[in-house]
């Protein structure tokens, strides 16, 4: 299976509560933040919902 690298570098301030709640069930919270993650379509969805708040790297395991 591969992962994926996950790291918050936009801050959820003034963001709507759901992106909040993507944000948390990622791993993440404050900037800077990193989590992997096994690659799965929910995890597609949930990143496709806040890309404009994290980076996203793949990695190979």
């Amino acid at each position: 299976m591969s992962t994926v690298k996950v790291t918050q570098v936009r801050s959820t301030i003034g963001q709507s509560k759901a992106h909040h709640g993507t944000i948390r069930a990622l791993g993440l919270g404050k900037i800077g933040r990193t989590a992997e993650h096994t690659e799965c379509p929910e995890l597609a969805g949930q990143l496709r919902h806040v890309a404009h708040l994290v980076r996203v790297e793949g990695k190979d395991a």
